[in-house]
Protein backbone atom coordinates (compact mmCIF):
# COMPACT_ATOMS: atom_id res chain seq x y z
CA UNK A 1 0.00 0.00 0.00
CA UNK A 2 1.24 3.47 -0.95
CA UNK A 3 -0.12 6.63 0.66
CA UNK A 4 -0.28 9.66 -1.69
CA UNK A 5 0.47 9.50 -5.41
CA UNK A 6 2.72 12.52 -6.14
CA UNK A 7 1.84 15.24 -8.63
CA UNK A 8 2.74 13.42 -11.86
CA UNK A 9 3.42 9.85 -13.06
CA UNK A 10 7.07 10.78 -13.62
CA UNK A 11 7.46 11.77 -9.96
CA UNK A 12 5.51 8.70 -8.87
CA UNK A 13 7.99 6.50 -10.72
CA UNK A 14 10.76 7.94 -8.54
CA UNK A 15 8.84 6.72 -5.49
CA UNK A 16 8.33 3.33 -7.09
CA UNK A 17 12.08 3.08 -7.71
CA UNK A 18 12.66 3.61 -4.00
CA UNK A 19 10.03 1.01 -3.12
CA UNK A 20 11.79 -1.48 -5.37
CA UNK A 21 14.92 -1.04 -3.26
CA UNK A 22 12.91 -2.54 -0.41
CA UNK A 23 10.47 -5.02 -1.96
CA UNK A 24 9.41 -6.50 -5.27
CA UNK A 25 5.83 -7.03 -4.08
CA UNK A 26 3.12 -5.54 -6.27
CA UNK A 27 1.51 -2.25 -5.27
CA UNK A 28 -2.09 -3.31 -4.74
CA UNK A 29 -3.53 -0.29 -2.90
CA UNK A 30 -3.09 3.45 -3.26
CA UNK A 31 -4.62 5.69 -0.58
CA UNK A 32 -5.17 9.39 -1.32
CA UNK A 33 -5.72 11.39 1.85
CA UNK A 34 -7.44 14.24 0.00
CA UNK A 35 -8.10 15.61 -3.47
CA UNK A 36 -5.32 18.16 -4.05
CA UNK A 37 -3.56 17.86 -7.40
CA UNK A 38 -0.02 17.57 -6.02
CA UNK A 39 -1.10 14.51 -4.02
CA UNK A 40 -3.16 12.62 -6.58
CA UNK A 41 -2.32 13.23 -10.25
CA UNK A 42 0.51 10.70 -10.37
CA UNK A 43 -1.81 7.82 -9.48
CA UNK A 44 -1.75 6.12 -12.88
CA UNK A 45 1.92 5.12 -12.47
CA UNK A 46 1.19 2.70 -9.64
CA UNK A 47 -1.26 0.46 -11.51
CA UNK A 48 -2.88 -0.27 -8.16
CA UNK A 49 -5.88 -2.58 -7.92
CA UNK A 50 -7.64 -0.11 -5.62
CA UNK A 51 -7.40 3.67 -5.36
CA UNK A 52 -9.00 4.69 -2.08
CA UNK A 53 -10.45 8.07 -1.04
CA UNK A 54 -13.16 9.22 1.32
CA UNK A 55 -16.59 9.81 -0.19
CA UNK A 56 -16.18 13.52 0.46
CA UNK A 57 -12.77 13.69 -1.22
CA UNK A 58 -14.18 12.04 -4.33
CA UNK A 59 -17.04 14.53 -4.39
CA UNK A 60 -14.49 17.33 -4.23
CA UNK A 61 -12.66 15.93 -7.26
CA UNK A 62 -15.95 16.11 -9.15
CA UNK A 63 -16.80 19.57 -7.84
CA UNK A 64 -13.43 21.33 -8.05
CA UNK A 65 -10.72 18.91 -9.19
CA UNK A 66 -9.97 20.58 -12.52
CA UNK A 67 -9.95 24.07 -11.02
CA UNK A 68 -7.58 22.88 -8.29
CA UNK A 69 -5.26 21.31 -10.88
CA UNK A 70 -5.15 24.52 -12.94
CA UNK A 71 -4.63 26.63 -9.82
CA UNK A 72 -1.89 24.49 -8.30
CA UNK A 73 -0.01 24.18 -11.59
CA UNK A 74 0.04 27.97 -11.88
CA UNK A 75 1.24 28.37 -8.29
CA UNK A 76 3.92 25.69 -8.24
CA UNK A 77 4.85 24.54 -11.75
CA UNK A 78 8.14 23.08 -10.47
CA UNK A 79 6.16 20.50 -8.48
CA UNK A 80 4.62 19.09 -11.66
CA UNK A 81 7.71 17.62 -13.31
CA UNK A 82 6.57 15.63 -16.33
CA UNK A 83 3.08 17.14 -16.24
CA UNK A 84 2.52 16.08 -19.85
CA UNK A 85 2.31 12.47 -18.59
CA UNK A 86 -0.79 13.13 -16.44
CA UNK A 87 -3.69 11.29 -18.10
CA UNK A 88 -6.41 13.34 -16.41
CA UNK A 89 -8.14 13.76 -13.07
CA UNK A 90 -7.70 10.93 -10.57
CA UNK A 91 -10.86 9.22 -9.37
CA UNK A 92 -10.93 6.48 -6.71
CA UNK A 93 -12.11 2.93 -7.33
CA UNK A 94 -13.11 2.57 -3.67
CA UNK A 95 -14.56 5.09 -1.22
CA UNK A 96 -15.64 5.10 2.43
CA UNK A 97 -17.65 7.43 4.64
CA UNK A 98 -16.23 7.09 8.17
CA UNK A 99 -13.78 4.19 8.12
CA UNK A 100 -12.68 1.07 6.28
CA UNK A 101 -10.18 -1.70 6.97
CA UNK A 102 -7.77 -3.35 4.54
CA UNK A 103 -5.75 -6.47 5.36
CA UNK A 104 -2.36 -6.82 3.70
CA UNK A 105 -1.68 -10.42 4.61
CA UNK A 106 -2.01 -10.40 8.40
CA UNK A 107 -1.36 -6.68 8.73
CA UNK A 108 -4.43 -4.57 9.44
CA UNK A 109 -4.69 -1.07 7.96
CA UNK A 110 -7.46 1.28 9.15
CA UNK A 111 -8.34 4.18 6.85
CA UNK A 112 -10.49 6.76 8.62
CA UNK A 113 -12.05 10.19 8.38
CA UNK A 114 -11.44 11.74 11.81
CA UNK A 115 -12.84 15.18 11.04
CA UNK A 116 -12.43 18.18 8.79
CA UNK A 117 -9.09 20.00 8.81
CA UNK A 118 -6.89 20.56 5.74
CA UNK A 119 -9.97 19.76 3.62
CA UNK A 120 -13.47 18.49 4.30
CA UNK A 121 -12.58 14.99 3.15
CA UNK A 122 -9.27 14.27 4.89
CA UNK A 123 -8.35 10.64 5.52
CA UNK A 124 -5.72 9.22 7.86
CA UNK A 125 -4.12 5.79 7.65
CA UNK A 126 -3.48 3.91 10.90
CA UNK A 127 -1.26 0.82 11.18
CA UNK A 128 -2.22 -0.58 14.61
CA UNK A 129 0.53 -3.16 15.09
CA UNK A 130 3.25 -0.57 14.32
CA UNK A 131 1.41 2.35 16.02
CA UNK A 132 2.15 4.48 12.98
CA UNK A 133 -0.23 7.00 11.43
CA UNK A 134 -0.11 8.72 8.04
CA UNK A 135 -1.94 12.01 8.55
CA UNK A 136 -1.71 13.69 5.17
CA UNK A 137 -1.64 17.47 5.53
CA UNK A 138 -3.58 17.53 8.80
CA UNK A 139 -0.21 17.51 10.61
CA UNK A 140 2.89 19.33 9.36
CA UNK A 141 6.42 19.58 10.78
CA UNK A 142 8.39 22.82 10.42
CA UNK A 143 6.22 23.60 7.43
CA UNK A 144 3.31 25.96 7.04
CA UNK A 145 -0.11 24.38 6.88
CA UNK A 146 -1.94 25.11 3.66
CA UNK A 147 -5.37 26.24 4.87
CA UNK A 148 -6.85 27.58 1.65
CA UNK A 149 -9.44 24.77 1.58
CA UNK A 150 -9.41 24.22 5.34
CA UNK A 151 -11.81 24.24 8.24
CA UNK A 152 -10.23 26.19 11.07
CA UNK A 153 -12.94 25.61 13.67
CA UNK A 154 -12.74 21.83 13.23
CA UNK A 155 -8.98 21.41 12.79
CA UNK A 156 -8.14 21.34 16.51
CA UNK A 157 -10.73 18.65 17.26
CA UNK A 158 -9.34 16.55 14.41
CA UNK A 159 -5.85 16.89 15.88
CA UNK A 160 -7.27 15.73 19.22
CA UNK A 161 -8.75 12.68 17.50
CA UNK A 162 -5.34 11.85 16.02
CA UNK A 163 -3.66 12.26 19.41
CA UNK A 164 -6.14 9.84 20.99
CA UNK A 165 -4.53 7.01 19.01
CA UNK A 166 -1.26 7.80 20.83
CA UNK A 167 0.87 7.07 17.74
CA UNK A 168 4.54 6.24 18.25
CA UNK A 169 5.32 7.69 14.82
CA UNK A 170 3.59 9.90 12.26
CA UNK A 171 4.28 10.48 8.59
CA UNK A 172 3.19 14.14 8.28
CA UNK A 173 2.16 15.96 5.15
CA UNK A 174 5.47 17.82 4.98
CA UNK A 175 8.64 17.71 7.02
CA UNK A 176 10.63 15.00 8.76
CA UNK A 177 9.15 11.68 9.81
CA UNK A 178 7.98 12.09 13.39
CA UNK A 179 9.68 9.35 15.39
CA UNK A 180 8.77 8.95 19.06
CA UNK A 181 5.89 10.34 21.05
CA UNK A 182 7.75 13.50 22.06
CA UNK A 183 8.29 14.49 18.43
CA UNK A 184 4.74 13.47 17.52
CA UNK A 185 3.25 15.57 20.32
CA UNK A 186 5.41 18.58 19.43
CA UNK A 187 4.33 18.47 15.79
CA UNK A 188 0.64 18.16 16.69
CA UNK A 189 0.87 21.15 19.03
CA UNK A 190 2.88 23.21 16.56
CA UNK A 191 0.24 22.51 13.90
CA UNK A 192 -2.48 23.51 16.35
CA UNK A 193 -0.67 26.75 17.16
CA UNK A 194 -0.21 27.55 13.47
CA UNK A 195 -3.91 27.07 12.70
CA UNK A 196 -5.10 29.05 15.73
CA UNK A 197 -2.58 31.85 15.17
CA UNK A 198 -3.81 32.22 11.60
CA UNK A 199 -7.52 32.17 12.37
CA UNK A 200 -7.68 34.23 15.56
CA UNK A 201 -6.42 37.59 14.20
CA UNK A 202 -8.35 37.20 10.94
CA UNK A 203 -11.55 36.50 12.89
CA UNK A 204 -11.05 39.61 15.03
CA UNK A 205 -10.74 41.77 11.93
CA UNK A 206 -13.81 40.16 10.36
CA UNK A 207 -15.84 40.68 13.55
CA UNK A 208 -15.32 44.43 13.44
CA UNK A 209 -16.07 44.64 9.74
CA UNK A 210 -12.49 45.08 8.62
CA UNK A 211 -11.00 44.29 5.23
CA UNK A 212 -9.10 41.32 3.89
CA UNK A 213 -5.94 43.44 3.71
CA UNK A 214 -6.34 44.33 7.39
CA UNK A 215 -6.72 40.63 8.18
CA UNK A 216 -3.53 39.95 6.20
CA UNK A 217 -1.61 42.52 8.27
CA UNK A 218 -3.00 41.14 11.54
CA UNK A 219 -2.12 37.55 10.70
CA UNK A 220 1.38 38.53 9.63
CA UNK A 221 1.91 40.36 12.90
CA UNK A 222 1.07 37.22 14.89
CA UNK A 223 2.50 34.51 12.64
CA UNK A 224 5.68 35.99 11.15
CA UNK A 225 7.68 35.88 14.41
CA UNK A 226 6.73 32.25 15.08
CA UNK A 227 6.48 30.69 11.65
CA UNK A 228 8.27 32.98 9.22
CA UNK A 229 11.07 30.45 8.66
CA UNK A 230 8.74 27.51 8.03
CA UNK A 231 8.76 25.87 4.61
CA UNK A 232 6.22 27.32 2.10
CA UNK A 233 5.12 29.90 4.67
CA UNK A 234 5.06 32.88 2.31
CA UNK A 235 3.36 30.85 -0.39
CA UNK A 236 0.56 29.61 1.87
CA UNK A 237 -0.09 32.82 3.76
CA UNK A 238 -2.39 34.66 1.33
CA UNK A 239 -4.53 31.56 0.78
CA UNK A 240 -4.66 30.94 4.53
CA UNK A 241 -5.70 34.49 5.33
CA UNK A 242 -8.36 34.53 2.62
CA UNK A 243 -9.90 31.29 3.87
CA UNK A 244 -9.71 32.33 7.55
CA UNK A 245 -11.41 35.63 6.71
CA UNK A 246 -14.15 33.80 4.77
CA UNK A 247 -14.78 31.26 7.53
CA UNK A 248 -14.95 34.00 10.17
CA UNK A 249 -17.64 35.67 8.07
CA UNK A 250 -19.72 32.48 7.99
CA UNK A 251 -18.62 30.74 4.77
CA UNK A 252 -18.50 27.11 5.90
CA UNK A 253 -17.64 25.68 2.47
CA UNK A 254 -14.35 26.99 1.09
CA UNK A 255 -14.70 28.90 -2.15
CA UNK A 256 -13.16 27.18 -5.15
CA UNK A 257 -9.69 28.42 -6.04
CA UNK A 258 -9.15 29.09 -9.72
CA UNK A 259 -6.04 30.29 -11.51
CA UNK A 260 -7.74 33.66 -12.03
CA UNK A 261 -8.86 33.96 -8.40
CA UNK A 262 -5.28 33.23 -7.32
CA UNK A 263 -3.96 36.15 -9.36
CA UNK A 264 -6.62 38.55 -8.12
CA UNK A 265 -5.91 37.64 -4.49
CA UNK A 266 -2.15 37.97 -4.87
CA UNK A 267 -2.57 41.41 -6.44
CA UNK A 268 -4.92 42.53 -3.67
CA UNK A 269 -2.64 41.38 -0.85
CA UNK A 270 0.89 41.50 -2.17
CA UNK A 271 0.95 43.40 -5.46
Amino acid sequence: MVIEAQATPRLANKVIDEIRNVTDKPISHLVLTHYHAVRVLGASAYNADQIIMSDTARAMVVERGQEDWDSEFQRFPRLFEGHESIPGLTYPTTTFSDAMTVYLGKRRIDIMHLGRAHTAGDAVVWVPDAEVMFTGDIVEYHSACYCGDGHFADWGDTLDNIAMFDPVSIAPGRGDALIGREMVDAAIESTRDFVQSTYRPAAKVAARGGTLKEAWDAVRAECDPKFGDFAIYEHCLPFNVARAFDEARGLDTPRIWTDQRDIEMWEALQG
